[in-house]
């Protein structure tokens, strides 16, 4: 994912402004991180370069 995507990117749940935490970055491209919304908390994981912004219950845990 793309730093600048941030600009669009909001909570699914309430739509406010969600906080970036890079885990790890290659050549300016986000692979690891979460995304925390600023109002109600929820945390969004980032794997593999990709944002998971599906509600909790609706996200499917991957095995470890």
């Amino acid at each position: 994912m793309q730093e600048d995507l941030m600009e669009i990117l909001c909570c699914p749940l309430d739509k406010h402004e969600l906080d970036l935490e890079v885990t790890e970055q290659d050549d300016g491209e986000i692979l690891t991180g979460t995304l925390t919304c600023t109002e109600c908390g929820e945390a969004y994981p980032i794997e593999d370069g990709i944002p998971n912004l599906l509600p909790p219950d609706m996200r499917e845990e991957s095995p470890a």
